[in-house]
Parts: C-alpha cells; sequence; structure tokens
C-alpha cells in the first residue's frame, strides 16, 4: 500500500526524471533523484528508491548506477533514438517542402521530447528553406 501522497505515480515521476535528465554524460545522485520526485509531490526513501529504479527495467529503462568518488551517479543507459538518428530526422522534417513551418515545429518538439533536456538542444538547429 502507497504510505505518503502520490505513491501511486511515483514510477511513472522517475521514469521521467531519468528519461529527461539523464543521458550518457550527464548523471543524477539519489539525492538529486529525491529532490526531483518532492517537486512532483512524492516523498520516496532511498531503499525504495533503489528498487524502482530495478523496476524500471521492466518497462524498458536501463538505469546505470556508477561509483564516482564517493559517490553513486545514476544514468539512462541507452534510448529508442539515438541522437545521430533524431538529428537526421530534423534535418529531413525541416528540408521536406510539403511539411508547412507549423507542422515542421510540432514534429521536431515531438522528436525533443524522445531526449534529455541537454540532448534536445543539440537538435534545435535551423536549416535553411528558401521556398516551403
Amino acid at each position: 500500500m502507497p504510505k505518503g501522497a502520490g505513491q501511486k505515480l511515483k514510477l511513472y515521476y522517475l521514469s521521467r526524471i531519468m528519461l529527461e535528465k539523464t543521458d550518457e554524460d550527464h548523471m543524477i545522485t539519489m539525492p538529486e533523484i529525491k529532490k526531483a520526485l518532492e517537486a512532483y509531490g512524492v516523498t520516496a526513501d532511498r531503499k525504495s528508491l533503489y528498487d524502482d529504479l530495478q523496476s524500471l527495467e521492466v518497462l524498458g529503462i536501463e538505469v546505470i548506477g556508477e561509483k564516482i568518488g564517493h559517490n553513486y551517479y545514476y544514468h539512462v543507459s541507452s534510448k529508442q533514438f539515438e541522437i545521430a538518428e533524431l538529428k537526421l530526422l530534423v534535418d529531413a522534417i525541416q528540408c521536406s517542402k510539403f511539411i508547412s513551418a507549423k507542422k515542421s515545429d510540432a514534429l521536431i518538439k515531438k522528436l525533443t521530447g524522445l531526449v534529455s533536456k541537454y540532448e534536445a538542444e543539440q537538435l534545435k538547429r535551423q536549416v535553411v528553406i528558401f521556398v516551403r
């Protein structure tokens, strides 16, 4: 039984935090995970979070824990698309003559939702199109 508020959504929020805030180059510590969950109104103790991170594998989200110095850092090891694949898709969408500028922006925004906020910055590229 859930003990605190928002416990039923804890795994969902945890998956969202891990996918949005981590990648191969950006890691997060357990206190940072707890603080991010508290922003959603979810309280969690450290021990239950270890189990939850393992449970994410059932959802297809592989979380890697690495000890660096005295601290453990966690990040998602692989995602649905590689950043190079998404760059290719963004370029193809922007260059397409039959997709309007408004629809192009909407599609690119959806693609940036598949990666961390750091990788999303790499996808915000501008291809010069003279005629649509």
